[in-house]
Protein backbone atom coordinates (compact mmCIF):
# COMPACT_ATOMS: atom_id res chain seq x y z
CA UNK A 1 0.00 0.00 0.00
CA UNK A 2 1.29 3.47 -0.87
CA UNK A 3 2.30 5.80 1.94
CA UNK A 4 -0.87 7.89 2.58
CA UNK A 5 0.72 11.17 3.68
CA UNK A 6 0.66 14.12 1.29
CA UNK A 7 4.33 14.84 1.93
CA UNK A 8 6.53 12.36 0.11
CA UNK A 9 8.50 10.41 2.70
CA UNK A 10 11.73 11.03 0.81
CA UNK A 11 11.58 14.69 1.83
CA UNK A 12 11.39 13.58 5.46
CA UNK A 13 14.55 11.61 4.88
CA UNK A 14 16.15 14.73 3.37
CA UNK A 15 15.08 16.79 6.39
CA UNK A 16 16.53 14.22 8.80
CA UNK A 17 19.82 14.19 6.90
CA UNK A 18 19.84 18.00 6.97
CA UNK A 19 19.65 18.01 10.78
CA UNK A 20 22.16 15.18 11.16
CA UNK A 21 24.60 16.98 8.85
CA UNK A 22 24.25 20.14 10.96
CA UNK A 23 25.72 18.34 13.95
CA UNK A 24 28.14 16.01 12.16
CA UNK A 25 29.77 18.86 10.22
CA UNK A 26 29.55 21.35 13.09
CA UNK A 27 31.21 18.97 15.56
CA UNK A 28 33.18 16.95 13.02
CA UNK A 29 34.68 18.70 10.00
CA UNK A 30 34.32 22.27 11.30
CA UNK A 31 34.69 21.20 14.91
CA UNK A 32 38.28 20.01 14.43
CA UNK A 33 39.35 23.62 13.94
CA UNK A 34 37.91 24.42 17.37
CA UNK A 35 39.54 21.36 18.94
CA UNK A 36 42.89 22.36 17.43
CA UNK A 37 42.54 25.83 18.93
CA UNK A 38 41.31 24.60 22.33
CA UNK A 39 43.92 21.87 22.78
CA UNK A 40 46.89 24.01 21.71
CA UNK A 41 45.78 26.82 24.06
CA UNK A 42 44.80 24.69 27.07
CA UNK A 43 47.59 22.09 26.80
CA UNK A 44 50.30 24.15 25.15
CA UNK A 45 50.91 21.43 22.56
CA UNK A 46 52.28 22.34 19.12
CA UNK A 47 50.02 22.92 16.14
CA UNK A 48 51.83 20.25 14.11
CA UNK A 49 51.41 17.61 16.84
CA UNK A 50 47.67 18.17 17.15
CA UNK A 51 47.36 18.40 13.35
CA UNK A 52 48.91 14.94 13.07
CA UNK A 53 46.16 13.55 15.31
CA UNK A 54 43.55 15.29 13.15
CA UNK A 55 45.12 13.66 10.11
CA UNK A 56 44.45 10.30 11.81
CA UNK A 57 40.81 11.40 12.11
CA UNK A 58 40.57 11.77 8.33
CA UNK A 59 42.60 8.64 7.56
CA UNK A 60 40.37 6.51 9.75
CA UNK A 61 37.29 7.96 8.10
CA UNK A 62 38.77 7.36 4.65
CA UNK A 63 39.40 3.68 5.30
CA UNK A 64 35.77 3.18 6.33
CA UNK A 65 34.01 5.11 3.56
CA UNK A 66 33.60 2.20 1.13
CA UNK A 67 32.32 0.00 3.94
CA UNK A 68 29.81 2.66 5.00
CA UNK A 69 28.45 3.02 1.47
CA UNK A 70 28.13 -0.74 1.05
CA UNK A 71 26.48 -1.20 4.46
CA UNK A 72 23.87 1.47 3.76
CA UNK A 73 23.20 -0.02 0.33
CA UNK A 74 22.71 -3.47 1.91
CA UNK A 75 21.13 -2.76 5.32
CA UNK A 76 19.83 0.79 5.15
CA UNK A 77 21.07 3.90 6.96
CA UNK A 78 19.59 3.40 10.43
CA UNK A 79 22.24 1.10 11.98
CA UNK A 80 25.14 3.04 10.43
CA UNK A 81 23.95 6.49 11.52
CA UNK A 82 22.90 5.27 14.98
CA UNK A 83 26.36 3.81 15.55
CA UNK A 84 28.01 6.94 14.18
CA UNK A 85 26.03 9.16 16.56
CA UNK A 86 27.03 7.08 19.58
CA UNK A 87 30.72 7.20 18.64
CA UNK A 88 30.59 10.94 17.86
CA UNK A 89 29.03 11.65 21.25
CA UNK A 90 31.75 9.62 22.96
CA UNK A 91 34.60 11.33 21.12
CA UNK A 92 33.28 14.86 21.67
CA UNK A 93 32.73 14.13 25.36
CA UNK A 94 36.31 12.89 25.79
CA UNK A 95 38.27 15.43 23.71
CA UNK A 96 38.42 18.01 26.47
CA UNK A 97 39.91 15.53 28.97
CA UNK A 98 42.97 14.34 27.03
CA UNK A 99 46.20 14.61 29.03
CA UNK A 100 48.61 12.67 26.83
CA UNK A 101 49.26 12.32 23.11
CA UNK A 102 48.07 8.72 22.98
CA UNK A 103 44.73 9.83 24.42
CA UNK A 104 44.52 12.57 21.78
CA UNK A 105 45.09 10.03 19.01
CA UNK A 106 42.52 7.65 20.48
CA UNK A 107 39.84 10.36 20.67
CA UNK A 108 40.43 11.51 17.09
CA UNK A 109 40.38 7.88 15.98
CA UNK A 110 36.91 7.58 17.52
CA UNK A 111 35.76 10.75 15.84
CA UNK A 112 37.15 9.46 12.55
CA UNK A 113 34.81 6.47 12.83
CA UNK A 114 31.89 8.79 13.49
CA UNK A 115 32.82 11.10 10.58
CA UNK A 116 32.83 8.13 8.20
CA UNK A 117 29.34 7.21 9.40
CA UNK A 118 27.84 10.70 9.32
CA UNK A 119 29.50 12.55 6.42
CA UNK A 120 28.99 12.87 2.66
CA UNK A 121 28.91 9.15 1.81
CA UNK A 122 26.30 8.27 4.42
CA UNK A 123 24.09 11.32 3.83
CA UNK A 124 24.08 11.01 0.03
CA UNK A 125 23.72 7.20 0.14
CA UNK A 126 20.72 7.64 2.44
CA UNK A 127 19.02 10.14 0.13
CA UNK A 128 19.99 8.64 -3.26
CA UNK A 129 17.38 5.81 -3.46
CA UNK A 130 14.49 8.20 -2.83
CA UNK A 131 14.90 10.47 -5.87
CA UNK A 132 15.53 10.27 -9.60
CA UNK A 133 14.30 13.48 -11.27
CA UNK A 134 15.26 15.58 -8.26
CA UNK A 135 18.44 13.76 -7.36
CA UNK A 136 20.65 16.86 -7.38
CA UNK A 137 18.17 19.03 -5.49
CA UNK A 138 17.55 16.44 -2.77
CA UNK A 139 21.24 15.83 -2.05
CA UNK A 140 21.93 19.57 -2.12
CA UNK A 141 19.21 20.32 0.44
CA UNK A 142 20.39 17.53 2.72
CA UNK A 143 23.94 18.89 2.53
CA UNK A 144 22.78 22.40 3.48
CA UNK A 145 22.89 21.14 7.05
CA UNK A 146 26.69 21.23 6.74
CA UNK A 147 26.48 25.00 6.23
CA UNK A 148 24.28 25.40 9.31
CA UNK A 149 26.89 23.43 11.22
CA UNK A 150 29.49 25.99 10.17
CA UNK A 151 27.24 29.00 10.79
CA UNK A 152 25.81 27.95 14.15
CA UNK A 153 27.33 24.85 15.74
CA UNK A 154 31.07 25.48 15.25
CA UNK A 155 30.95 29.16 16.39
CA UNK A 156 28.86 28.21 19.43
CA UNK A 157 31.35 25.46 20.23
CA UNK A 158 34.21 27.96 19.92
CA UNK A 159 32.40 30.45 22.16
CA UNK A 160 31.78 27.71 24.71
CA UNK A 161 35.41 26.59 24.64
CA UNK A 162 36.60 30.18 25.07
CA UNK A 163 34.30 30.84 28.04
CA UNK A 164 33.87 27.48 29.77
CA UNK A 165 36.72 25.34 28.45
CA UNK A 166 36.86 22.40 26.07
CA UNK A 167 35.84 19.77 28.64
CA UNK A 168 32.53 21.35 29.66
CA UNK A 169 31.64 22.39 26.12
CA UNK A 170 32.35 18.90 24.82
CA UNK A 171 30.01 17.30 27.36
CA UNK A 172 27.15 19.62 26.39
CA UNK A 173 27.76 19.00 22.67
CA UNK A 174 27.84 15.24 23.28
CA UNK A 175 24.47 15.33 25.01
CA UNK A 176 22.96 17.28 22.11
CA UNK A 177 24.18 14.66 19.62
CA UNK A 178 22.40 11.92 21.56
CA UNK A 179 19.21 13.94 21.98
CA UNK A 180 18.93 14.99 18.33
CA UNK A 181 20.54 12.43 16.02
CA UNK A 182 19.49 9.18 17.71
CA UNK A 183 15.71 9.83 17.53
CA UNK A 184 15.97 10.80 13.85
CA UNK A 185 17.98 7.70 12.99
CA UNK A 186 15.61 5.37 14.83
CA UNK A 187 12.32 6.86 13.61
CA UNK A 188 12.69 8.67 10.27
CA UNK A 189 15.44 6.50 8.77
CA UNK A 190 13.69 3.19 9.50
CA UNK A 191 12.76 2.92 5.79
CA UNK A 192 15.75 2.47 3.50
CA UNK A 193 14.07 3.09 0.12
CA UNK A 194 10.68 4.12 -1.31
CA UNK A 195 9.75 0.61 -2.43
CA UNK A 196 9.27 -0.26 1.26
CA UNK A 197 6.30 2.13 1.23
CA UNK A 198 4.91 1.03 -2.13
CA UNK A 199 6.40 4.04 -3.90
CA UNK A 200 8.82 4.70 -6.72
CA UNK A 201 11.55 7.38 -6.54
CA UNK A 202 10.25 10.99 -6.37
CA UNK A 203 7.01 9.78 -4.77
CA UNK A 204 5.25 8.21 -7.74
CA UNK A 205 3.17 5.14 -7.06
CA UNK A 206 5.15 1.99 -7.76
CA UNK A 207 3.81 0.31 -10.89
CA UNK A 208 4.07 -3.48 -10.83
CA UNK A 209 4.00 -5.14 -14.28
CA UNK A 210 1.61 -8.05 -14.80
CA UNK A 211 3.00 -11.49 -14.12
CA UNK A 212 5.12 -12.64 -17.03
CA UNK A 213 5.15 -9.19 -18.67
CA UNK A 214 8.34 -7.41 -19.62
CA UNK A 215 9.42 -4.46 -17.47
CA UNK A 216 8.28 -1.13 -18.79
CA UNK A 217 11.70 0.40 -18.06
CA UNK A 218 15.05 -1.24 -18.50
CA UNK A 219 16.72 -2.03 -15.19
CA UNK A 220 19.36 0.42 -14.05
CA UNK A 221 22.93 -0.71 -14.61
CA UNK A 222 24.67 -2.15 -11.58
CA UNK A 223 28.38 -1.39 -11.33
CA UNK A 224 30.94 -3.68 -9.74
CA UNK A 225 34.05 -2.41 -7.95
CA UNK A 226 36.36 -3.40 -10.79
CA UNK A 227 34.16 -1.80 -13.45
CA UNK A 228 34.02 1.48 -11.55
CA UNK A 229 37.78 1.48 -10.90
CA UNK A 230 38.44 1.08 -14.65
CA UNK A 231 36.04 3.86 -15.58
CA UNK A 232 37.70 7.14 -16.71
CA UNK A 233 34.68 9.01 -15.31
CA UNK A 234 35.25 7.55 -11.82
CA UNK A 235 39.00 8.18 -11.94
CA UNK A 236 38.70 11.80 -13.05
CA UNK A 237 36.08 12.84 -10.51
CA UNK A 238 37.91 11.05 -7.70
CA UNK A 239 41.31 12.61 -8.42
CA UNK A 240 39.90 16.10 -8.90
CA UNK A 241 37.99 16.11 -5.63
CA UNK A 242 40.85 14.41 -3.77
CA UNK A 243 43.15 17.36 -4.55
CA UNK A 244 40.40 19.91 -3.89
CA UNK A 245 39.53 18.39 -0.52
CA UNK A 246 43.18 18.11 0.53
CA UNK A 247 43.24 21.89 0.39
CA UNK A 248 39.75 22.35 1.77
CA UNK A 249 40.26 20.16 4.82
CA UNK A 250 43.59 21.83 5.52
CA UNK A 251 42.00 25.29 5.36
CA UNK A 252 38.99 24.33 7.49
CA UNK A 253 41.14 22.61 10.14
CA UNK A 254 43.45 25.62 10.52
CA UNK A 255 40.88 28.34 9.88
CA UNK A 256 40.49 29.46 13.49
CA UNK A 257 44.26 29.34 14.08
CA UNK A 258 44.85 31.32 10.87
CA UNK A 259 42.37 34.03 11.85
CA UNK A 260 42.93 34.35 15.60
CA UNK A 261 46.19 36.31 15.19
CA UNK A 262 44.78 39.34 13.34
CA UNK A 263 41.18 38.97 14.58
CA UNK A 264 41.26 37.29 18.01
CA UNK A 265 39.21 34.22 18.98
CA UNK A 266 35.88 36.09 18.90
CA UNK A 267 36.61 37.61 15.50
CA UNK A 268 37.72 34.24 14.17
CA UNK A 269 34.41 32.76 15.31
CA UNK A 270 32.47 35.43 13.44
CA UNK A 271 34.44 34.82 10.25
CA UNK A 272 33.94 31.05 10.52
CA UNK A 273 30.22 31.72 10.87
CA UNK A 274 30.27 34.10 7.87
CA UNK A 275 32.15 31.49 5.85
CA UNK A 276 29.45 28.97 6.70
CA UNK A 277 26.80 31.49 5.65
CA UNK A 278 28.38 31.96 2.24
CA UNK A 279 28.67 28.17 1.93
CA UNK A 280 24.93 28.04 2.56
CA UNK A 281 24.43 30.69 -0.15
CA UNK A 282 26.45 28.51 -2.51
CA UNK A 283 24.26 25.52 -1.75
CA UNK A 284 21.07 27.59 -2.17
CA UNK A 285 22.28 28.67 -5.61
CA UNK A 286 23.23 25.09 -6.41
CA UNK A 287 19.76 23.87 -5.41
CA UNK A 288 18.25 26.12 -8.08
CA UNK A 289 20.53 25.08 -10.93
CA UNK A 290 22.03 21.68 -10.09
CA UNK A 291 19.63 19.57 -12.16
CA UNK A 292 20.04 21.84 -15.20
CA UNK A 293 23.81 22.32 -15.51
CA UNK A 294 26.90 20.27 -16.38
CA UNK A 295 28.22 19.27 -12.97
CA UNK A 296 31.83 18.93 -14.04
CA UNK A 297 31.98 22.37 -15.67
CA UNK A 298 30.38 23.99 -12.63
CA UNK A 299 32.83 22.28 -10.26
CA UNK A 300 35.79 23.43 -12.38
CA UNK A 301 34.59 27.04 -12.33
CA UNK A 302 34.12 27.06 -8.55
CA UNK A 303 37.52 25.47 -7.91
CA UNK A 304 39.12 28.22 -10.02
CA UNK A 305 37.37 30.82 -7.86
CA UNK A 306 38.68 29.17 -4.69
CA UNK A 307 42.21 29.17 -6.11
CA UNK A 308 42.09 32.97 -6.40
CA UNK A 309 40.98 33.24 -2.77
CA UNK A 310 43.87 31.03 -1.59
CA UNK A 311 46.50 33.02 -3.47
CA UNK A 312 45.07 36.26 -2.06
CA UNK A 313 45.35 34.94 1.52
CA UNK A 314 48.89 33.67 0.91
CA UNK A 315 50.07 37.07 -0.33
CA UNK A 316 48.28 39.31 2.18
CA UNK A 317 47.90 37.81 5.67
CA UNK A 318 46.01 40.87 6.95
CA UNK A 319 42.52 41.04 8.41
CA UNK A 320 40.58 42.60 5.48
CA UNK A 321 41.99 40.17 2.91
CA UNK A 322 41.61 37.15 5.20
CA UNK A 323 37.98 38.00 5.87
CA UNK A 324 37.09 38.66 2.21
CA UNK A 325 38.98 35.65 0.88
CA UNK A 326 37.53 33.36 3.57
CA UNK A 327 34.02 34.40 2.61
CA UNK A 328 34.77 33.81 -1.09
CA UNK A 329 36.37 30.45 -0.34
CA UNK A 330 33.38 29.47 1.80
CA UNK A 331 31.01 30.09 -1.10
CA UNK A 332 32.95 27.47 -3.05
CA UNK A 333 32.89 25.01 -0.14
CA UNK A 334 29.10 25.02 -0.29
CA UNK A 335 29.18 23.83 -3.88
CA UNK A 336 32.23 21.56 -4.10
CA UNK A 337 31.29 19.40 -1.11
CA UNK A 338 27.96 18.65 -2.77
CA UNK A 339 29.06 18.25 -6.40
CA UNK A 340 31.09 15.08 -5.87
CA UNK A 341 28.14 12.87 -4.90
CA UNK A 342 25.87 14.66 -7.39
CA UNK A 343 28.24 13.87 -10.28
CA UNK A 344 28.68 10.24 -9.19
CA UNK A 345 24.93 9.79 -8.69
CA UNK A 346 24.24 11.25 -12.13
CA UNK A 347 26.89 9.22 -13.97
CA UNK A 348 26.61 5.89 -12.14
CA UNK A 349 22.95 5.78 -11.01
CA UNK A 350 21.22 5.04 -7.71
CA UNK A 351 21.54 1.25 -7.73
CA UNK A 352 25.32 1.31 -7.27
CA UNK A 353 25.71 4.74 -5.66
CA UNK A 354 26.67 3.55 -2.18
CA UNK A 355 29.36 1.22 -3.51
CA UNK A 356 30.75 3.54 -6.21
CA UNK A 357 30.76 6.74 -4.18
CA UNK A 358 32.02 4.87 -1.12
CA UNK A 359 35.11 3.82 -3.10
CA UNK A 360 35.58 7.35 -4.41
CA UNK A 361 35.21 8.82 -0.94
CA UNK A 362 37.78 6.36 0.43
CA UNK A 363 40.45 7.49 -2.01
CA UNK A 364 39.44 11.15 -1.72
CA UNK A 365 39.78 11.09 2.05
CA UNK A 366 42.97 9.01 2.07
CA UNK A 367 44.63 11.71 -0.03
CA UNK A 368 42.94 14.71 1.60
CA UNK A 369 43.74 13.45 5.11
CA UNK A 370 47.21 14.86 4.56
CA UNK A 371 45.78 18.40 4.42
CA UNK A 372 45.84 19.22 8.16
CA UNK A 373 49.36 17.81 8.63
CA UNK A 374 50.71 19.67 5.57
CA UNK A 375 49.29 22.97 6.81
CA UNK A 376 50.51 22.36 10.38
CA UNK A 377 54.02 21.33 9.36
CA UNK A 378 54.49 24.28 6.99
CA UNK A 379 53.10 26.70 9.55
CA UNK A 380 55.49 25.52 12.26
CA UNK A 381 58.44 25.43 9.82
CA UNK A 382 57.92 28.95 8.43
CA UNK A 383 56.11 30.58 11.35
CA UNK A 384 53.30 31.64 9.02
CA UNK A 385 50.46 30.15 6.99
CA UNK A 386 51.59 31.97 3.81
CA UNK A 387 53.60 29.07 2.27
CA UNK A 388 50.86 26.55 3.08
CA UNK A 389 48.21 28.72 1.43
CA UNK A 390 50.42 29.26 -1.63
CA UNK A 391 50.91 25.50 -2.01
CA UNK A 392 47.17 25.04 -1.58
CA UNK A 393 46.53 27.44 -4.45
CA UNK A 394 48.91 25.49 -6.68
CA UNK A 395 47.12 22.21 -5.90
Amino acid sequence: MAFPDKIYYGWRVVAACFVIATFSWGLGLYGVSVYLHGITVERGWSVSAVSAAITLFFLCSALLQAMVGALIQRHGPRPVITGGALVLATGVALVGFVQAYWQLYFVFLLMGVSWASLSVTSMSSTVAPWFERRQGLSITIAMMGASIGAIVVAPLLLAGVTRFGLAHSGLVASALVLLVILPLAVSVLRHARPQALGLAPDGAAAVMPPAGAAHVHAPQRTWTRSQALRSPAWRSVTLAFALAFTVQIGVITHHVKLLEGPLGAAGAGWVVSATGLTALCGRLLLARIVDRVDGRKLAAAILSLQTLALFAMSLWLVAPVLVAASILYGFGIGITTTMGPVIVRREFGAASFGLVYGMAATLIQLISAAGPAIFGTLRDAFGSYGPALALAGVL
